[in-house]
């Protein structure tokens, strides 16, 4: 059967497939009604936990909540400085900013465009409380140069691994499980999938778990009595069922992907198309993930438009730096300031990558990027 169409994601695939065992789950939180933390959410941290090789795992209600959290438990206070990259999903900026510190950019690597290590030294001041570095599409940030500087200056780091569960550096090191506190995202396009927002903070800190448990419940403990000022970031007990039971299928989905990558770097390289690279190299040694696929292509946007008009799904992933959103007007950044970033904004693509995808879909995303260039 011919191949006319591919969504970027394909959610009801994987759903069938694990269908009666969802229903299962559901249903059993709902026979409890038992639905605001509670058994099902503290099995799934454990379990969790295990699987980012961390000692403790708190889930919360979205991966944006678990960079906040994470900030919020490191005491990061107004004035503060925070040093992340110029280039990701916009909530890393973002809740540094929703506590009235102050986001300050460091350009990417262009191989892998996660965070470039090399330029976090030459602006941590007396105010840097903090570094986040993004494991960014799947792939680990360099986290043993990051440490490396993190500790000289004696600095907390939050991993933004929100869409890296699973990732691993040439170590062995799981995303989430080096730093001071990890942050995932369960949002459900990410390859570790809630049926709604949910999100998780790691971490082998004890003081530092017991301060998250009471941060995502109203600073409370006992109930009604406020050690400090938290918020309602509690996960909800449907979404841990569901989420426990997922895991058991995480590394089959990640293998799923890993062989749809290795499908489109030969199929790229077998129809010769240089008009088009695909980063994020992937580092030897590391484990990569590929919650996206992303091509860094010639004549971008016009692509995009081709893509679209023959239905197959793809996206940019991201079209605006941080230093060029309006928002951040007043750090007083500029165009240009981040070439890497920017660059990898005006290029960057991300064709479907989900592990249902069949090799006559992967074929026709294939066959359909070199018609444009023909």
């Amino acid at each position: 059967m011919a191949v006319n169409e591919v969504p970027l994601l394909d959610l009801k695939a994987q759903y069938q497939s694990i269908r009666e065992e969802i229903t299962a789950a559901v249903h059993e939180v709902m026979e409890s009604q038992y639905f605001i933390l509670g058994p099902k959410v503290k099995a799934f941290e454990e379990k969790v936990a295990e699987y980012c090789q961390s000692e403790y795992a708190v889930g919360v209600s979205s991966g944006s909540d678990a960079l906040l959290i994470a900030l919020m438990a490191l005491d990061v206070q107004p004035g503060d400085e925070v040093i992340t990259t110029a280039y990701s999903f916009f909530a890393t900026a973002g809740s540094i900013s929703r506590l009235q510190a102050r986001p300050v950019l460091v350009d990417i690597d262009p191989h892998t465009f996660n965070i470039d290590p090399g330029q976090i030294e030459p602006v941590i001041t007396k105010k840097t409380k903090a570094i986040i570095p993004v494991h960014l599409y799947g792939q680990m940030a360099d986290m043993q140069s990051i440490m490396k500087i993190a500790d000289r200056y004696n600095i907390a780091v939050i991993e933004d691994a929100a869409q890296a569960i699973g990732s691993e550096d040439d170590q062995g090191r799981r995303a989430g499980s080096i730093g001071t506190i990890g942050c995932f995202s369960f949002f459900p396009s990410k390859n570790l999938g809630g049926f709604g927002d949910g999100g998780l903070v790691t971490t082998n800190n004890e003081a530092l778990y017991q301060k998250l448990m009471y941060l995502r419940n109203h600073g409370a403990y006992p109930k009604y009595y406020h050690k400090m000022i938290g918020g309602n970031f509690r996960l909800d007990a449907l979404q841990a069922a569901v989420l426990d039971v997922k895991l058991n299928y995480l590394d089959n989905w990640t293998a799923g992907r890993q062989a749809n990558a290795d499908f489109y770097d030969e199929g790229l390289r077998s129809r010769g198309l240089t008009h088009v690279i695909t980063p994020p190299n992937r580092i030897a040694g590391y484990r990569h993930i590929f919650n996206q696929y992303n091509i860094r292509a010639q004549q971008r946007d016009a692509l995009l438009k081709y893509l679209k008009e023959h239905k197959v799904g793809c996206e940019i992933y991201y079209p605006v730096t941080f230093n060029n959103q309006e928002c951040f007007a007043y750090l007083n950044y500029k165009q240009g300031d981040f070439a890497e970033a920017e660059k990898a904004a005006d290029e960057s693509l991300a064709i479907p990558i989900y592990p249902e995808l069949t090799d006559e879909q992967k074929s026709y995303v294939l066959d359909t990027i070199a018609e444009f260039y023909q």
